[in-house]
């Protein structure tokens, strides 16, 4: 059934290249199943959002477990127009669906999954907001079995361990030997199950998984015990098996703790501070998101990320989605309809009540789901590459030392040899080097307000050869007290229409009016829109036209400047210049100290909206010969860093992310340098808090130094697996302490990249 389904999209070339089916589907579910998913209640409790035609949605996936499931369930807009894109976390085996629910509802979504063999684990849990962690109570079954029976063997097992050679006549000798061999049958059929159903599944996929020399090891010990025990020719080696099923299990769990750590961190702890505009008693209030609960009312500015699920109280919205279902065009709201989160408000202020708290890791998300279609980083691609070829090679090194041994008509160490060998190697090592050390780095950069996207940003960061700095609000102050300089003879009446325009836009200009007006009235508006990066406009109650924005968009709006003035901010009534605005700017404190600090490693790009007036201040700052460009519009700094990027230069671009987003998503890394965190874009890849800027250099040698410490951490896993294997082969190895060694090596990974990414953050002290 799944041939034809893949047959008929012409989806199976993969199998072509690669050998590898699928899980076999051993139940179709019949056409009714699933009927509870078309009550509106259960369905819209399980959609993160929809807005009757775009609906996204994630699920927990419990049969993913290889190459294969990545590829087939990330084709699924093949299988299904009405797919529009399907993203699969491996690690956390939850697939993030983006459809249209207006062509294929919820419950043929699942069945369709259903119909591929990944049918979705939905559980009650599900429909509880923040209770999606689901526990493994069969895993702690089986190590606690394991642990008895290991316990026990080895007591069994003690005239063995004190050598008392005359015990083997005594009758309880052979009774103890048939309890070991009860003892390990449960540890061998239930506990080491987990082990030969991984390796079943890698071999019906036609590869070789770490499971699968485990297997074959514990296999080949189970057979030799019973042969010895059931013989009488020995004692057999079941305390060995039982120990190397108890502490393989031991290792298996390290292994899952860490990456639910690692996922934990990047989801709750490292994340990007966005905070929200809460208005309470007509007082607004500037706090956290994280401190924003359903019920709250919040102000929502031009171009602000609406934080959570929200109920509309102005009369309108017009909301961009984009960041949500990647369809720019936005969307007009009425009073009373619900907005989801991660929508940005494009026209002027807006009030909502939440009427939910906010999802960190659903923003975290959104932000993420940016880098999509991203090429997979080159250090993470080498250990994948390492991972695949490992096994194969201790496959055939194990195969090779038995024969060996039997040829030297050694069979009992030639059997020790083979289970060391398959135990004591450990790719898991390897697997953990990367995300163990580069996640720590991104939860410690996190601690010195540098918020990262996700790992793959440092390794971008640790290859930059240019930094194209923004002007305005990035290398200057966007002094929160800072007062705007008002040049004309405003009356009440306009000054009461330049605050009402001011407030509903984040920009700095915008905000640094709001303060210096904010005694004056405020009034209606309407028709208001935001031009990027030249100004905003809108309509009194009387449909008089308000402008407020640069010379350029003067001159859009019919209006001349002179030409010595073009530097300056103006506010127009009616088609006329009523006053000249400006907001005194200076550099921020220790920007000389860092650029000279970064001169010797990078070269360096300016770029600005603003007229050229502090060329000669920026030339002492910057190196001699260091391209300064004025007057940019965004579309002029995006095709300024396209341009660099087609020369061969890895680009940083470091800029306010308000007119900068094109800029910031094209370069290899955008960082958006921000005092009020709830201007925050998702169309960079890091957040780093303005107070933090003059630490700029030391972040990006600690992303550097953090590659370096994944290299050096693969180099001692790889040392570990020559020596371990060196003494296996030899004989010297017995397959329980080969059993302790291979967890202990992913520990010492584990270990190595903690504490010497701690250490190394030290310096950006």
């Amino acid at each position: 059934m799944v041939y034809q389904i893949l047959s008929e999209k012409d989806l199976c070339t993969y199998y072509d290249l690669e050998k590898h089916p699928g899980i076999s589907l051993k139940a179709r579910k019949d056409e009714h199943a699933f009927a509870h998913l078309d009550h509106a209640d259960i369905r819209d409790k399980l959609l993160s959002f929809s807005n009757g035609e775009t609906a996204k949605v994630t699920f927990f996936l419990p049969q993913v477990h290889c190459s294969s499931c990545v590829w087939l369930l990330e084709k699924l807009p093949h299988l299904h127009p009405s797919v529009i894109s399907a993203r699969l976390d491996f690690l956390r085996k939850e697939i993030h669906l983006t459809f249209r629910i207006d062509q294929i509802s919820l419950r043929e979504l699942v069945l369709m999954l259903t119909q591929i063999g990944y049918e979705p684990m939905i559980q009650l849990s599900d429909l509880r907001p923040g209770a999606r962690k689901r526990n493994n109570p069969g895993f702690y079954l089986r190590l606690g079995v394991s642990g008895f029976c290991f316990g026990n063997i080895m007591l069994f097992s003690f005239p063995e361990y004190l050598g008392l050679e005359a015990a083997a006549e005594l009758p309880f000798h052979s009774f103890f030997g048939y309890l070991n061999l009860a003892l390990a049958l449960p540890v061998l059929l239930y506990c080491a199950r987990v082990f030969f159903v991984s390796a079943l599944q890698g071999l019906k996929q036609r590869s070789l998984n770490i499971d699968v020399p485990i297997s074959v090891g514990i296999l080949v010990l189970f057979g030799r015990s019973a042969f010895e025990i059931l013989t009488h020719t020995g004692a057999g080696y079941m305390d060995s098996l039982a120990g190397l099923v108890f502490f393989l299990l031991i290792g298996r769990w390290f292994q899952n703790k860490t990456y639910d750590t690692l996922s934990f961190d990047r989801d709750y702890t490292s994340y990007f501070p966005i905070s929200g505009t809460r208005k309470q008693g007509g007082v607004e209030e500037s706090i956290p998101v994280t401190q924003l609960q359903a019920g709250d009312t919040i102000l929502v500015r031009s171009q602000e990320l609406i934080p959570a699920d929200a109920l509309l109280l102005s009369d309108e919205a017009r909301i961009d989605y984009s960041f949500v279902t990647g369809e720019a065009e936005p969307v007009l709201k009425k009073a009373g309809e619900l907005i989801y989160a991660g929508g940005r408000q494009t026209g002027g202020a807006i009030e909502l009540t939440l009427v939910r708290s906010v999802s960190q890791s659903y923003l975290t998300q959104l932000w993420n789901q940016d880098s999509m279609g991203q090429s997979r980083p080159s250090l993470q691609a080498m250990t994948d590459r390492l991972g695949r070829r490992f096994t194969y090679i201790i496959f055939s090194l194990a195969i090779v030392a038995c024969i060996f041994w039997l040829l030297k008509g050694e069979t009992v160490k030639a059997i020790h040899v083979l289970t060391s060998v398959l135990i004591v190697a450990c790719p898991c090592a390897l697997a953990l080097a990367a995300p163990v050390t580069l996640g720590n780095s991104l939860r410690l950069m996190g601690k010195y307000k540098f918020y990262l996207k996700n790992t793959d940003t440092i390794e971008r960061l640790a290859a930059l050869d240019r930094l194209v700095f923004d002007k305005t609000g990035t290398i200057t102050y966007k002094d929160s007290r800072a007062a705007a300089e008002i040049q004309g003879g405003l009356d009440m009446e306009e000054q009461a229409w330049l605050l009402s325009l001011a407030r509903q836009s984040s920009h700095p200009v915008s905000q640094a009016l709001t303060r210096t007006l904010a005694g004056a009235d405020t009034c209606a508006l309407s028709q208001f829109t935001e031009h990027t990066g030249k100004g905003i406009s809108a309509r009194t109650e009387e449909g008089v036209v308000l402008c407020l924005g640069n010379a350029a968009f003067m001159q859009d709006c019919g209006i001349s400047v002179a030409e010595e003035e073009k530097g300056a901010t103006f506010f127009a009534v009616g088609g006329t210049i009523r006053a000249r605005i400006s907001v005194p700017k200076k550099f921020r404190e220790g920007l000389g100290s860092l650029i000279a600090s970064l001169g010797s490693r990078y070269r360096f790009s300016l770029l600005s909206g603003d007229n050229d007036r502090d060329r000669e201040a920026l030339a002492q700052i910057f190196p001699e010969n260091t391209p300064m460009h004025f007057g940019q519009s965004p579309q002029d700094k995006l095709s300024y860093i396209r341009k660099l990027r087609e020369e061969g230069e890895v680009v940083a671009m470091v800029g306010d992310g308000l007119n900068d987003a094109g800029a910031l998503r094209e370069s290899d890394a955008g960082i958006a340098v921000t005092e009020h965190v709830d201007s925050f874009s998702p169309a960079c890849d890091a957040i780093l808090d303005a107070g933090s800027l003059n630490k700029l250099g030391r972040l990006l040698d600690f992303s550097r130094t953090s590659v370096r410490l994944v290299r050096l951490g693969l180099i001692f896993s790889l040392a570990y697996n020559v020596f371990g294997l060196s003494i296996a082969v030899q004989g010297y190895l017995s397959p329980l302490i080969a059993a302790v060694l291979m967890p202990l090596s992913s520990s010492t990974i584990v270990a190595f990249g903690l504490i010497s990414t701690r250490i190394a953050a030290r310096k950006m002290e």
